[in-house]
């Protein structure tokens, strides 16, 4: 008897073992945990009794339903988990997150909301996960798929190609349906791409409406993209095929964006430019493909680190290898960066305009353009200085391009046996031409008997020309002067020159070698007149004189 209750009670027990043997599930890490949701709704180790340990107790009714809805979820979206890079540590930590520190996400960037997190020791899926199966369920496999398939029930589990009838079907109808949303989202985005440059700087502009018109084709290639990326997990392909496909699409999709983003640089810089041409500040219109060229290389940069992200290299890794590289380029290359953030600071503070005429240290001569590394300036003898932008920086510069006016200061030095009335007739018409010339400012001048020199009378001509360009107060110069000469040559007024007189009073037979002066008042008035009035009636033409000689 005692054998036999001791026989039944090891049979009970071994059951019992067996039992527990058969449920028992390792959810010790992240590996383990996620090998067991999806090990065992596989299609040759299907129990799901066993992948629902994988969630959350208490936290649904219908666990095994749960289990294998977010089967299907991962599946449809194409989303295959590498078990080679999953965590087995049981106390793996996510450094990124700070609430819940003791959590692994498969995808972060494709289904953030779809996590394992720790939980008295073992990993499950946690309840946000939990909670958000229905509805990322209802988005993956919507209820167009169950009337698609009612239309066609005389072609169930029948295939051509290995692609179910429903399923042939359902491409077909999606491949038309983008088809469609490309052809009319091009007419609409067009339409809004001119209304809101329209609104913008109030002009139409043909280069601005060719650039846009090639921006709303890849928009709209890029909504149909999306109608496809969101509709083609409803048709229930295989995981592998869903890998692929969605891996294309990603790339595709990727590529858009950046052919619409360096589009949209494009497009900016137009109607930037637009802008700077009609500002004085030719600074700005250097600025232009210095910006274009920074834009579009910070587009390539992030198109190409989303790309690898898609072919699975971690973005944190190459952010990291791309600052260190940075630091490493950096440091190799200081004077580059210093170079750098002194075009910056010229840029922000334009301590000068492009074509002012600046003196820098040994340099002087007109800014042709700023570039990334240097600036470039032209000599008066037309040669050509590269200043480094970290000098320019920090040296002082003497703009001459921001003075309201360019002040011209002379001395004309006439010859000590001049009359008096001459000086003043003189003195007169030089005033009288100061504010006959176009080009000075007739309320701002100076003309006046000043001193004696050494071997002249010295009569100071201080003037300010309007324009500030080098060149046109060159020839505003040679005008003035003209006249001058003239006025002195029809009063008979003598520049004088450096020269010693040695005067003998007693020698004999010699006579004086003094000038003869005109000094009747009503020719000086009028040989002043005179040059006035030539130089009203005849405007001087620097080229016309240039041809002539």
């Amino acid at each position: 008897m005692i054998k036999k209750v001791l026989l039944l009670f090891l049979v009970s027990l071994s059951g019992v073992i067996s039992a527990q043997d058969s449920t028992y599930v390792n959810l010790k890490n992240p590996h383990a945990t996620l090998y067991t949701h999806l090990y065992y709704l596989q299609s040759d180790s299907y129990e799901p009794e066993k992948s629902a340990k994988s969630i959350l107790p208490k936290a649904t009714k219908d666990p095994v339903k749960t289990a294998v809805r977010l089967k299907k979820i991962l599946d449809g979206k194409g989303l295959f988990i590498d078990f080679n890079t999953v965590p087995r540590n049981p106390n793996y930590t996510d450094t990124t997150q700070v609430a819940k520190p003791h959590k692994y996400i498969p995808f972060p960037l494709r289904m953030p909301t779809i996590y394992v997190e720790k939980v008295d020791n073992k990993w499950y899926y946690s309840l946000e996960t939990i909670q958000n199966v229905d509805r990322l369920y209802e988005e993956v496999y919507p209820w167009y798929i169950e009337k698609l398939q009612n239309i066609l029930p005389q072609f169930d589990n029948k295939k051509i190609f290995g692609i179910e009838y429903w399923q042939l079907m359902g491409l077909i109808l999606l491949f038309a349906l983008s088809y469609l949303v490309f052809f009319v989202i091009k007419k609409i985005a067009f339409f809004v791409l001119l209304k809101i440059q329209y609104s913008i700087i109030h002009v139409k502009n043909i280069g601005i409406n060719k650039v846009l018109k090639k921006l709303a084709h890849p928009i709209s290639l890029l909504m149909a993209l999306l109608l496809i990326d969101k509709v083609f997990p409803s048709l229930q392909f295989s995981l592998t095929v869903n890998k692929w496909f969605f891996l294309a699409i990603n790339i595709a999709e990727t590529i858009f964006w950046i052919y619409i983003f360096l589009k949209l640089v494009d497009v900016m810089m137009k109607i930037y430019s637009e802008f700077t041409e009609r500002t004085h500040n030719k600074l700005d219109d250097q600025l232009v493909p210095i910006l274009r060229n920074l834009l579009t290389g910070l587009v390539l940069f992030l198109g190409g680190l989303k790309l690898l992200t898609l072919f699975g290299v971690n973005p944190t890794t190459v952010i990291a290898g791309v600052s260190i590289g940075g630091l490493a380029l950096a440091l190799a290359s200081q004077d580059t960066v210093r170079n750098l953030i002194g075009t910056i600071m010229i840029f922000l503070d334009k301590p000068f305009h492009i074509g002012d005429w600046i003196e820098t240290g040994e340099v002087v001569g007109t800014v042709e353009e700023v570039g990334f590394r240097s600036t470039r300036v032209r000599a008066a003898d037309t040669s050509i200085y590269q200043i480094p932008n970290s000098k320019l920086a920090e040296i002082v510069i003497n703009n001459k391009g921001l003075r309201l006016y360019r002040r011209y200061n002379t001395s004309l030095g006439i010859r000590y046996d001049t009359p008096p009335v001459l000086i003043e007739a003189f003195v007169k018409g030089v005033r009288e031409l100061v504010i006959a010339h176009p080009e000075t400012r007739s309320e701002s001048y100076n003309v006046e008997f000043t001193g004696f020199g050494d071997s002249a009378l010295l009569i100071m001509v201080n003037v300010y020309f309007k324009s500030l360009e080098w060149g046109t107060e060159q020839s505003s110069k040679h005008r003035l002067h003209m006249a001058i000469v003239k006025l002195a040559k029809v009063l008979g007024v003598e520049f004088a020159f450096p020269s010693t007189t040695v005067q003998i009073e007693q020698f004999p037979e010699k006579k004086s070698i003094d000038m003869k002066y005109n000094t009747v008042q009503e020719d000086i008035d009028a040989a002043v007149a005179k040059i006035i009035q030539e130089f009203h009636d005849k405007p001087f033409k620097l080229d016309d004189e240039r041809d002539g000689n």
